[in-house]
């Protein structure tokens, strides 16, 4: 039984592919010995944030590198080094935070190319692996702790890192958190839980507590949600790795549009441009290509903007 209209069916166009220069073939041996080769497209693409100029920032997860892309879609390396980035938001105040799987939080200074831990561990406990982060109005930053957790292991956290530098563990017991955005009024926090299939909502408490965190989305096929970007209107725009979609969601979790990959189906982030705050960026990982499309309902100001 289908309890919803068909979404209405959109097909994304390419902005811009990683070159041929960029792309790699080999992969750290800890990488092959953990069962992952180098990819199919020399890269993994991750993390779209964009800065106040415009330019799209996105990571490369198995081979520790940072790009940047112009409005003109030409592509620069920014920094390359020993980690594994995945999600990437900028601070309004021009910081650059990058959740690395292997080394826990970190700071990109874009300007001179450098990168350096900022928090990896919790009550000195290392962090199972790092995986996206979206900041709040007041300048607190959520972030996921998924590492290899899942249905056979639910101990993927959601942590809050306050603006005053306490961290907090806000959400456990969670089968691989991964991507993760605010509502407009910030007393919702929608979390992609990949290996459930599903969007979590977390209510928060004016102290900052979860309060009776439900299923708000509930999801099939492909790998499970991953990164989420979200409009004026509380919208969720949900990328689906392996089902080749974004799905876009009214504030009820209907749904209202497919947006389906003219590439690989491995997309896995988006995120609202800047320019023009109607198109919908996407990054296909496997294919190393950022897509996009316009919606109606023009995506939410980042922290970064405000």
């Amino acid at each position: 039984m289908n309890l919803f209209a068909p979404p209405k069916l959109i097909t994304a166009q390419v902005f811009a592919e990683l070159p041929k220069k960029f792309r790699r073939t080999k992969v750290s041996a800890e990488r092959v010995a953990a069962g992952r080769p180098a990819p199919t497209g020399g890269c993994f693409l991750e993390g779209p944030s964009f800065d106040r100029n415009g330019n799209l920032y996105v990571t490369d997860i198995p081979f520790g590198r940072i790009f940047r892309i112009s409005p003109k879609a030409e592509w620069e390396l920014i920094v390359e080094y020993d980690g594994e980035p995945n999600g990437l938001k900028i601070h309004k105040d021009g910081r650059i935070f990058v959740a690395d799987h292997m080394n826990g939080l970190m700071l990109l200074d874009a300007k001179r190319g450098t990168i350096a831990p900022l928090i990896s561990r919790h009550n000195l406990e290392s962090f199972k692996g790092l995986n996206d982060l979206c900041f709040a109005g007041n300048g607190d930053l959520y972030f996921t702790d998924q590492g290899q957790s899942g249905l056979q292991d639910a101990s993927g956290r959601v942590y809050r890192l306050r603006a005053n530098g306490r961290l907090e563990v806000i959400a456990d017991n969670i089968p691989s958190p991964n991507g993760l955005v605010l509502n407009n009024k910030e007393n919702i926090l929608y979390v992609g839980v990949t290996r459930a299939n599903a969007v979590w909502r977390l209510p928060l408490l004016p102290d900052g507590t979860v309060s009776r965190m439900g299923v708000f989305i509930q999801m099939s096929g492909g790998r499970g949600p991953d990164g989420m970007a979200i409009d004026e209107d509380d919208g969720l725009a949900v990328a689906h790795p392996d089902m080749g979609a974004v799905w876009v969601f009214n504030h009820r979790g209907e749904p209202l549009y497919r947006i389906d990959s003219p590439g690989t189906d491995v997309v896995t982030n988006c995120a609202f441009g800047v320019r023009n705050p109607h198109r919908l960026y996407i990054v296909d990982s496997e294919g190393g290509a950022i897509l996009s499309a316009e919606l109606p309902t023009p995506g939410r100001k980042m922290y970064s903007h405000a």
